[in-house]
């Protein structure tokens, strides 16, 4: 998990350049379909700095996340049959076992299984590319991936805004801390994978 610790600490450190703002789109598109650190990290950093600016923050990461799913929903659609080894080798979350789970969940419940994954700690990227390959309804997927990504930003946005100097005091207090649970919780969002499509 050394990895992980690093690329975290790579995305915190762009919270205290002039970039933040392009670094949070850019983190927030890259997430939707192969980047494997979520955007909510450096959006709370973000966020604790300009608590009034919080909500726009959330908007530039959910429009980009969006997009970012889009653009792994054409991936999936196009360029599967190029891309998926890489998938399945490289990105976390991606196993072909998952792959036939989605692919259920998505016969029955595509609207539910896109908001649940851009909601929850499960991994919105299995999803977005899997939409893709499996020709789910774009308007469909476009429309659960907005309700899902901008009720999970604004949510953590609003929480930002109302309390922003208590969880600042908070995050620095417990800082070690919180961020070996941040990965314990981005490994926890590919078992629920595995738990919540049986």
């Amino acid at each position: 998990m050394k990895w992980i610790k690093q690329l975290y600490d790579w995305v915190m450190h762009w919270a205290e350049t002039p970039y933040g703002k392009v670094a949070l789109f850019l983190l927030a598109f890259a997430e939707s379909s192969f980047f494997p650190i979520p955007p909510d990290v450096l959006l709370i950093a973000l966020c604790i700095a300009v608590p009034k600016k919080s909500f726009k923050l959330a908007l530039i990461c959910t429009v980009a996340s969006v997009l970012g799913g889009i653009a792994g929903y054409f991936i999936g659609y196009f360029l599967w049959d190029l891309v998926g080894t890489y998938f399945f080798r490289f990105v976390p979350g991606f196993t072909p076992k998952v792959f036939e789970l989605v692919r259920q969940k998505y016969e029955a419940y595509s609207f539910l299984a896109v908001f649940t994954s851009g909601f929850t700690p499960i991994p919105y990227k299995v999803f977005t590319i899997s939409a893709g390959v499996f020709k789910i309804n774009f308007s469909v997927f476009v429309v659960a991936s907005i309700a899902g990504r901008a009720t999970r930003f604004l949510l953590l946005a609003g929480l930002i805004w109302k309390f922003g100097a208590q969880i600042k005091k908070f995050i620095d207090k417990y800082f070690n801390v919180l961020s070996i649970v941040f990965v314990l919780l981005l490994g926890l969002g590919f078992l629920v994978i595995k738990i919540f499509l049986h």
